[in-house]
């Protein structure tokens, strides 16, 4: 066969060939635009806990326990759409080590978009309030967590009635934004939707907002949020606070300023709340020292809210000590011992696996535990 003849029958074949390389190139670049990550944490611990005799002379003593930590299980993902805009989604789930049980989407989930002007998603996420300081504690989340007394408590996943007291919250049927950052500055908000106004007739509702600045090692964040009707109808509860935080070459110190405002059908409850955290690297680990202290509650509601209620001897103080020692990128052990002291007619109890504390009562526990990131 002449070099004609073969041409002849190779041309089809080589176009052929170049389309399908078309084609692979077509779908690895549509590919590229697409990502789907698949993370969680896993982080148990082994506690000795107990606690002092309460004002009433109630004792539960102490016992060895094992406890789950929050760990997570979770997926995310990101499409590109072009012109900078993106579709992002995420499905978090629980997961408890110590008795095998878990729950899907039940922590951070979300669907929405972002861009060069910010981020909007729906879904179940912390609200504002929450996560502009939950970094500065290094304990978070874990049962020494600022939590038992910061924010009046942990509310994993909640909506406007199920946890009325707590503003360190997970907040169900929530709509949030968060702006790019600025020169250092960004900020977010969250809305969480007066749903239960068909089931209650006080039409409850969430709105969070917080700024912050960093700026090298300076870290400041303000925020403030409103609990629309969670009380009672018609009066609105709220919460502010201020963190700060600098962070020399081995050293991290940080502070929290918050007081929160209820509003009652029998009047108003308030109280000031201050925390200090350091952080000091010491061979391979860290040390790491927490230290909060809440005042007596203040005026002439008659509920308790939380933890904590109107009256003398109604503050207390928390202290966590501790060590964090890596034993790869990923994973780590430590040890702390977290002890709460309450006044006599304060009853603050640990945020995550609490001892069911009577007021009056010391919980204190000390803990060997183990965290992997994946």
């Amino acid at each position: 066969m002449t070099r004609v003849g073969v041409w002849h029958w190779m041309r089809p074949l080589a176009t052929i060939a170049a389309l399908s390389a078309s084609a692979t190139c077509l779908v690895g670049t549509a590919n590229a635009q697409s990502s789907v990550v698949i993370y969680g944490r896993l982080n148990t611990a082994v506690e000795y806990a107990s606690a002092s005799t309460a004002t009433d002379g109630t004792h539960l003593g102490g016992t060895a326990r094992l406890t789950n930590n929050r760990s997570v299980f979770g997926i995310r993902g990101e499409e590109a759409l072009g012109y900078g805009l993106k579709a992002i989604w995420q499905v978090e789930s629980t997961l408890s080590i110590d008795t095998g049980a878990g729950q899907i989407a039940a922590r951070d989930t979300r669907l929405g978009m972002a861009s060069p002007y910010g981020t909007v998603f729906m879904g179940n996420w912390d609200t504002a309030y929450t996560t502009s300081t939950k970094t500065l504690d290094p304990y978070y989340p874990t049962t020494a967590g600022y939590m038992s007394i910061m924010g009046n408590g942990a509310a994993a996943t909640t909506d406007n009635v199920q946890n009325t007291n707590s503003f360190d919250r997970r907040q169900q049927n929530s709509l949030h934004y968060q702006s790019p950052q600025w020169h250092g500055l960004s900020g977010a908000m969250t809305w969480g939707l007066p749903e239960e106004k068909i089931s209650v007739p006080r039409n409850p509702a969430l709105y969070s907002f917080a700024g912050a600045y960093e700026r090298g090692p300076l870290s400041v964040s303000m925020a403030y949020e409103i609990h629309q009707h969670y009380q009672t109808a018609g009066r609105n509860d709220d919460g502010m606070k201020v963190g700060v935080s600098y962070q020399f070459p081995t050293t991290t110190i940080a502070l929290v300023y918050e007081r929160l405002h209820y509003r009652t059908a029998t009047g108003d409850l308030a109280r000031n709340s201050y925390y200090t955290s350091l952080v000091q690297k010491l061979g391979p680990g860290s040390v790491k020292i927490g230290f909060t202290f809440a005042s007596n509650g203040t005026g002439n509601a008659t509920e308790t809210i939380g933890s904590f209620h109107a009256g003398p001897e109604t503050g207390a103080t928390q202290i966590t000590v501790g060590y964090d020692y890596p034993l790869s990128k990923r994973t780590s052990i430590y040890t702390y011992y977290s002890r709460i002291n309450n006044k006599r007619n304060a009853l603050y109890d640990f945020a995550i696996n609490g001892l069911g504390v009577k007021a009056g009562a010391d919980p204190q526990t000390f803990a060997l535990a183990m965290r992997h990131n994946f």
